[in-house]
C-alpha cells in the first residue's frame, strides 16, 4: 500500500502532479479546471498547473514588475478622468452650497448618504475574507483576501467624502470630533452619528493596518529582488534602472526591515492573528453602528430592530458582490491568474452570494411581517404605499428593482453549473451590486418623502451634481484599484506558498524546487 494518504493523491493529481489512471480521468470529466471534485475522499488543489514555490515568486512580482498589458493604461486614463467629475462636483458644491444637490426640506438625505452606505458595505468583504476566514483556518481565501483588503481601504476612503461634504460648510466638520474649541461646540456623544464616525475611523485604522501587515513579507521579497537587479547591474558594469532603484528605495522602506527569520515570522504571525481577532468584531460592529444612523429616530420605514444584522448580511453580500466583479475579469486580463484565483473560488464565493442573498431576503420579508404584526399604520403605509405598490408608490421601480437583483438573480446559484460559470457569476455579481446601491436609495428616499403630514411630501429627482460626484467616487475607487494592480502584489506571496504540496514537509512533492524553462512566464502580463 502507498505511503501517500489517498487525498494527497488525488491532490496531486489535479494539480497535475501525478498522473491518473485513464478510468479516472474520465470519471472527472466535468470538473472544470480539476478544483471542482465534490467526492469527500478527495481535496482539490488550491494552485493549479504545478506551481512551484519559485513560480509563485516570478509570476506575482511579474505583475509588479513588468510592464502591464495593453488594457491597462487606457482603463487607468479612463478611470483617472472619471474621478476629475468628482472633484469638480465637490469644488462646485463647496463653492455653491448644497443646495445644488436635489434635496429639499423633506428629502433631506439622499445620495449623499445612499453612496456613503454603499461604499461602507462594499468595504465590508475584505475583512471578513482576510480576518474571519483566517480565524476560521479556510486557506481558500489566499487568492482573494490581498485584493478584497484593497477593496476595502479604496471603499472606506470614497465612503467618506460624503459625511465630509453633506455637512454643507465643510471647512467646519472638524467639530464632529470632541476637540475643544473657543465656541464651546461638543459633539453629541448620545447621537449614533456620533458613533458612526469613530466606528468606521476605527474600521479604516485597522483595516488598513491589517492589509499593511500582511503586504511586508512581500515588500521584502520585492526589496531583494530590486536589489539583486541592481547588484548584477553593477557587476556587468551597466547602468542602474530607474525603476529598480525606486522598488529597491521604496520597498526598503515598506518592508521595514523584514529579513525572513524565524523571530520575524513569529512576530508577524502573532501579530496578524491579533489583528484578524481584532477585526473581525468590526466586521460585526460598524455597519450595526451605520445602521443605528436610522433604527434609532422614530421615522416610519427606519425605527426597526432589525437594521443591525439586515445591514451587515447586505454589507457582506455587496461586499462579496463587488470582489467577484472585479477578479473575474482580471483574471482574464492576467496572464497565469487562472493558476490561483480558480473555479474553485469563485463557486464558494457564488455560494456566499447566495446564502447572504437569502438572508437579505428574508430580511426584506421580515420588514413587511414586522409593520403588519406591529399594528402601526404608519409603517405599513411605508412599505405598501411607498415602495411596493406601484399604483401608489412613485419609487416603485426602485423598490423592484432591489427586489429582482438581490434576491432574484442569486438564485440561480442552486445550479453548479450556474456557480461555476465565471460569465454568469460576474453577471449575478453585477446585479447584485446595482441592487444594493438601490437597497440603500430604498430605505432613505422611500423612508423620507411622504413621512407625516401629506403638506410636507416632496419628491426627490438626482442633480447633475450628484450623479458627477457618486460616478467621480466610482472613477476614485477604479483609479486606485489599478494603481493597485500595477504597483503591489495582487497576492499574497508567503500565504500561497503555504498551501502547495512541496509546502507540507511531510508531503511527497517535488524533490526540485526550479522549475524546467518556459514553466513560469517571466512577465506575468
Amino acid at each position: 500500500m502507498s505511503a501517500i494518504n489517498p487525498d494527497e493523491q488525488a491532490a496531486q493529481r489535479l494539480a497535475g502532479l501525478a498522473h491518473a489512471s485513464p478510468g479516472a480521468r474520465s470519471q472527472h470529466a466535468d470538473l472544470g479546471d480539476g478544483t471542482l471534485v465534490e467526492a469527500p475522499g478527495e481535496r482539490p488543489p488550491l494552485v493549479l498547473n504545478d506551481r512551484s514555490v519559485h513560480d509563485v515568486t516570478e509570476i506575482v512580482c511579474g505583475y509588479a514588475e513588468n510592464p502591464p498589458g495593453k488594457w491597462w493604461l487606457p482603463a487607468f486614463l479612463i478611470a483617472a478622468s472619471t474621478t476629475g467629475l468628482l472633484g469638480l462636483g465637490v469644488l462646485y458644491l463647496i463653492i455653491t452650497g448644497v443646495g445644488v444637490w436635489g434635496l429639499n426640506n423633506q428629502v433631506n438625505w439622499a445620495w449623499d448618504i445612499t453612496n456613503f452606505v454603499f461604499w461602507i458595505g462594499i468595504g465590508h468583504a475584505g475583512t471578513l475574507i482576510s480576518a474571519i476566514l483566517c480565524l476560521l483556518k479556510q486557506k481558500w481565501r489566499t487568492a482573494v483576501n490581498r485584493s478584497a483588503e484593497a477593496m476595502t481601504i479604496f471603499a472606506v476612503t470614497c465612503a467618506g467624502i460624503f459625511p465630509a461634504i453633506h455637512v454643507g460648510r465643510i471647512w467646519f466638520i472638524w467639530f464632529v470630533f470632541p476637540i475643544p474649541n473657543p465656541n464651546y461646540i461638543w459633539p453629541n456623544f448620545q447621537s449614533p452619528l456620533l458613533w458612526d464616525v469613530f466606528a468606521v475611523s476605527t474600521y479604516a485604522t485597522v483595516s488598513a493596518l491589517f492589509w499593511y501587515m500582511g503586504m511586508i513579507p512581500d515588500f521584502a521579497t520585492m526589496r531583494d529582488r530590486a536589489i539583486l537587479r541592481l547588484n548584477a547591474s553593477a557587476a556587468a558594469g551597466a547602468k542602474k534602472k530607474l525603476p529598480d532603484l525606486l522598488r529597491a528605495y521604496i520597498f526598503t522602506l515598506l518592508a521595514q526591515g523584514w529579513r525572513m527569520s524565524s523571530r520575524h515570522w513569529h512576530r508577524y504571525e502573532m501579530a496578524y492573528l491579533l489583528l484578524a481577532g481584532l477585526s473581525t468584531p468590526l466586521v460585526l460592529s460598524v455597519h450595526s453602528i451605520v445602521s443605528f444612523d436610522f433604527a434609532t429616530s422614530v421615522v416610519p420605514g427606519w425605527h426597526t430592530t432589525i437594521f443591525p444584522p439586515y445591514f451587515v448580511a447586505g454589507a457582506i453580500f455587496g461586499g462579496f458582490a463587488m470582489v467577484l466583479l472585479l477578479l473575474i475579469p482580471v483574471r482574464e486580463l492576467f496572464r497565469n491568474f487562472k493558476d490561483f484565483l480558480t473555479l474553485r473560488h469563485l463557486e464558494n464565493m457564488a455560494k456566499i452570494l447566495l446564502a447572504t442573498g437569502m438572508m437579505v431576503g428574508f430580511a426584506y420579508a421580515m420588514e413587511f411581517f414586522i409593520a403588519w404584526y406591529g399594528g402601526n399604520e404608519y409603517e405599513w403605509y411605508v412599505f405598501i404605499s411607498n415602495r411596493a405598490n406601484p399604483f401608489e408608490a412613485p419609487y416603485w421601480w426602485a423598490y423592484w428593482s432591489m427586489i429582482f437583483c438581490n434576491v432574484v438573480t442569486p438564485q440561480v446559484f442552486w445550479f453548479k453549473k450556474m456557480r461555476t460559470n465565471p460569465l454568469v457569476i460576474w453577471i449575478v455579481a453585477l446585479f447584485v451590486t446595482i441592487g444594493m446601491w438601490f437597497e440603500r436609495f430604498v430605505i432613505i428616499v422611500t423612508s423620507l418623502h411622504r413621512a407625516w403630514l401629506p403638506a410636507t411630501w416632496h419628491m426627490f429627482w438626482p442633480t447633475w451634481v450628484d450623479i458627477g460626484i457618486f460616478v467621480g467616487s466610482i472613477g476614485l475607487f477604479m483609479t486606485l484599484f489599478l494603481l493597485f494592480l500595477r504597483f503591489v502584489p495582487v497576492f499574497p506571496i508567503a500565504e500561497i506558498k503555504a498551501v502547495l504540496p512541496e509546502a507540507d514537509p511531510h508531503g511527497h512533492g517535488h524533490d526540485d524546487h526550479g522549475h524546467s524553462d518556459g514553466h513560469a512566464s517571466k512577465g506575468a502580463h
